[in-house]
Order: structure tokens, then sequence, then C-alpha cells
């Protein structure tokens, strides 16, 4: 690999990457070979299922719990190719097995072909509570749920698109803050209060409640440009989460070609995690 092939994404972390790299075809996928885990891997699986899907209920958007319920994968680590029937059916989505991180371009056109990678391994026991780096089930209980939907779905397609014409025009960085404040840590506003969408939040044990209602959480009303000027931290829980009010919001605020706004989002300063602006719109 070279280093411009290396995966990387816009919150690393400084430890070597995980996964075996050495099987992969030229579109960084492999195969789940799910015969491959462990009685203790589909243990660690279940213990952690257990423990989210019981966080779940007034937490999570409507759009998530319902397809949810129609993924009963307790048992254990669950097959891709099981999922690929319902997901292709629902959406016209699949999962694809990967390694571990892939690089943004390769990332990028996976989404573009309605393919979501999802990683292969899943955590080691130390990392029950906390794991630095994506594992299958972040990737597959955090993310899989909201492919079922098909306007979120289109929207990952779109992001996909977008990133492939953002790497081309230097502009990575502001497409990254976009996935980071929606895609995986999202908040919707909804009949019955806040829910979340992000699956940074719904794979998490403990942040879950922060972002919907810890005190010292900022839940800001979605505003694309705020959302893609403001850093944001991988080693803590938000402190910044921004609210859209539907997911036709999101896709149609997102639909425009991007272009214009790099060229506005160069000219402006770049926010801090923390930033409170005085024209944000805090949302309860």
């Amino acid at each position: 690999m070279t280093s411009a092939e290396r995966p990387a994404n816009h919150g690393e972390s400084s430890h070597g990457l995980r996964g075996d790299y050495g099987r992969m075809r030229p579109d960084y996928t492999v195969d789940q070979d799910h015969a491959a885990y462990e009685a203790d891997e589909h243990d660690r699986w279940r213990r952690l299922y257990r423990r989210q899907i019981e966080l779940v209920p007034g937490r999570a958007c409507a759009e998530y719990e319902a397809s949810l319920a129609t993924l009963d994968y307790a048992a254990g680590i669950p097959r891709f190719e099981v999922v690929n029937r319902q997901l292709d059916a629902a959406t016209g989505w699949r999962l694809v097995a990967v390694p571990g991180l892939v690089p943004d371009l390769v990332f990028f056109e996976h989404l573009a072909g309605r393919r979501f990678p999802v990683t292969r391994w899943i955590r080691e026991e130390h990392e029950f509570d906390y794991i630095v780096e994506p594992d299958v089930f972040h990737d597959f209980f955090g993310h899989v749920p909201m492919l079922f939907d098909p306007v979120f779905a289109d929207y990952m397609e779109a992001y996909g698109k977008g990133g492939l014409k953002a790497a081309g025009l230097g502009s990575l960085k502001w497409l990254a803050r976009l996935y980071w404040y929606t895609v995986e840590f999202g908040l919707i506003r909804s009949s019955a209060g806040l829910r979340v969408y992000g699956a940074g939040i719904l794979s998490s044990p403990s942040e879950i409640d922060h972002a919907v209602r810890g005190p010292r959480s900022r839940r800001v009303a979605f505003d694309l440009v705020r959302v893609m000027r403001s850093l944001y931290r991988i080693d803590a829980f938000q402190e910044t989460y921004f609210v859209i009010e539907s997911f036709d919001q999101l896709f149609e605020a997102t639909r425009p070609d991007f272009a214009p706004l790099y060229r506005e989002l160069a000219a402006l300063p770049e926010l801090p995690a923390n930033a409170a602006l005085p024209e944000d719109r805090l949302v309860a």
C-alpha cells in the first residue's frame, strides 16, 4: 500500500491499523468468512447486542427502531449475505466485508454504488466498553438499520458521490465533518422528542443518554455551513450535536452542488467543537 492508498478517516487514532489487509481485493473487500469467528467472539457480540438493544427504546429514531425489529441478530455475528437479501429488497443496498478502515476514495466509491463497507472483525474483550475504530458491531448495529430507510439510503448514496467530487476539489475535511455530525452523531426531532439516528451514538452504551438528555450537551438546529465549519472530538463525548427536522431536510440540504459552498467555507474560520454562536438555534 502506498501512502496515497493507506486507509484513513478524519478522526484517526495513533495506533496501527487493525485487520488483515493481505487478502483484500482491489476494492478493499474481503470474504466475511463467517465460519472463522470463534465462540467467544459470538458470545461477545451477544453481550454487546443485549446491552445496546435495551438502550434503543425512547432514544433511537422510529425509522431505526422499525428496521432493527426486523433484524433479529441477538444469537451471534450476522451473516452479511442473509442481511443483503433483506437490504437489497428494501433499498437496493448491500453490505461488503472489509478488513478495517479503507481509503476515502474507496469508501466513497462503495457508497456511491450503494455498498456499505462493514469491518469483519469484532473488538477484543478489553475494548468491550470503548473502541477507537469501527468494528463489526459498530458498523452493523449502528449503521445497517438506517440503510433500510429509503430517504436515508438515498442520502448515503449522494454522500458517496459528493465525496468523490470533493476529493478532486481538495475539500474532504468539510465533507468529513458533515458525515461525522450526521451519519455518526446526528439527532432528529420527532413528535415524541429528540431521537438519535447517528451510528456512533446508537452503538455507544453511554453517549446515547448524553446526546439526548445530557445537561452538558449543546443541541443545535442543523445548518449546513455551521456543521461544515465545526471541528469535532474523537476521544470524548461530543460537545455539540446537530438536530435535523426530517431526513428529507437532510437530503434536500445536501442535494445542491457543493463546489460554491466549498469556496465559501475556505474564506470562513473553523469553529471549535464547543463553539457557541449567537445565531445558534438551540433545541431542547
